[in-house]
């Protein structure tokens, strides 16, 4: 009988590494599985590789195959991707098929090229979670870890689905915020060139105006004037400013300590604070949902979540809900210490833990809190019109009554 060597978690999230007779791979799981495990890696002791100089060769013409390729998967791509996978795997097609079915209709990009290295790896005794973990830029760890879970459960073609849907919802709430951004954006984007066109070019003539016929300017004309000298003078500052302050933010970001002040100053503004905040919070709880409807142990489920988060002042509070979960408390005791989520988000958690139905809990927060973002964003929008016009407005009376009170001193002189 073969011999199948495994390594699992057990249920306080501890490593544990064994061997176990079973004869083929899908009864030794189930075997691991009745222990209370959660099977992370097996495989056959003295499994034969191919051979080396065959793998060389595969691997060559596979890469001869993969077309050069900048940036990563889109995730609209990766969306199709997902569920057409779950679609073959319910048909009852191997698995093998199915990806070359997948890679051989795709168009030539970061995609393709990941499916024919998966395809290549599966092909040489991997797993398709071993596979994919080859192409960290194509599928993330929560990709992975819920294929793992989904191996392990033997029920992969209904964790790609859920994976599906949580791909989908998540880039349907990103584009419905980056199209509500959308008119804000364009408005100051043609404002600022107007404005800056009026400074450059239009000022200065009127500045040739005012010195040959040496008219007393009053302060506000004087401070028009040099506005627009400084941007006749150091124009490439209005565009270089920006990218500068990008920048700066990004090499900031690459320290734990600069990217944590930076997301606790952008939870303190207004609107965008909540935004930032309820985005964090909806995210985290539908990836951690996912993963616990998925089977994935809620220790390595909330280190996948954390790495979601996308601010580091949640993370934090990730970091030490996962000590003290690992210590006994349940997750609602550290997280209302946290003060990261409001008291009806500990509430349903603490519901949801005493019923056994955290992962139903953890989706209709992040239901909750995806329309909330979405109510945000809307009334974000609604207050940007108005100040925008109001903004623009002074702009335009400052150049106006800046440029037509040493007019009507001039016309008074000359009458």
């Amino acid at each position: 009988m073969p011999v199948y060597q495994y390594e699992a978690m057990d249920n306080a999230g501890l490593e544990v590494k064994d061997t176990i007779d079973a004869p083929s791979e899908a009864e030794a799981q189930t075997m691991i599985r009745e222990k209370g495990f959660f099977v992370t890696k097996i495989q056959e002791r003295g499994r034969k590789k191919k051979k080396k100089g065959a793998g060389d060769k595969q691997k060559a013409a596979m890469r001869k195959k993969q077309t050069f390729t900048i940036g990563r998967v889109k995730q609209k791509h990766l969306c199709t991707f997902t569920r057409q996978l779950s679609t073959l795997q319910d048909a009852g097609l191997p698995i093998l098929r199915s990806l070359r079915i997948l890679e051989g209709q795709s168009k030539p990009g970061p995609l393709k090229n990941s499916l024919m290295t998966v395809i290549d790896e599966i092909e040489s005794g991997s797993t398709l979670s071993e596979a994919m973990a080859k192409s960290p830029k194509t599928f993330d760890n929560l990709y992975c870890n819920m294929v793992k879970a989904g191996e392990a459960g033997g029920a992969l073609e209904i964790i790609l689905q859920r994976l599906a849907e949580f791909k989908e919802r998540a880039m349907s709430l990103k584009r419905k915020v980056k199209g509500a951004m959308i008119y804000p954006c364009a408005v100051i984007t043609v404002a600022t060139l107007i404005v800056g066109f009026i400074m450059y070019y239009i000022i200065p003539k009127f500045k040739k105006i005012f010195l040959d016929f040496g008219v007393d300017l009053p302060q506000i004309t004087v401070l028009l004037i040099e506005i627009s000298d400084f941007v006749v003078n150091y124009f490439y500052l209005i565009p270089a400013t920006p990218i500068a302050l990008v920048i700066f933010v990004k090499i900031l970001r690459k320290n734990k300590t600069g990217a944590f002040i930076l997301d606790k100053i952008a939870l303190k503004i207004p609107i965008m604070g909540k935004i930032v905040e309820k985005s964090s919070v909806a995210r985290t709880s539908r990836t951690l949902g996912t993963l616990i409807a998925s089977g994935v142990p809620i220790l390595e489920g909330l280190i996948i979540a954390r790495d979601t988060a996308g601010n580091q002042v949640f993370a934090r509070s990730y970091d030490n809900i996962y000590t003290a979960i690992r210590e006994g408390e349940s997750m609602a005791v550290p997280m209302k210490e946290a003060r990261i989520v409001d008291d009806m988000v500990v509430n349903m958690i603490d519901v949801g833990e005493e019923t056994g139905a955290l992962d139903t809990m953890l989706y209709k927060i992040a239901d909750v809190y995806d329309e909330e973002v979405i109510v945000l964003v809307d009334g974000l929008i609604s207050l940007l019109e108005p100040l925008m016009v109001v903004i623009l407005g002074v702009i335009v009376g400052f150049i106006v009554i800046a440029l037509f009170m040493p007019l009507i001193e001039l016309l008074n002189n000359l009458s």
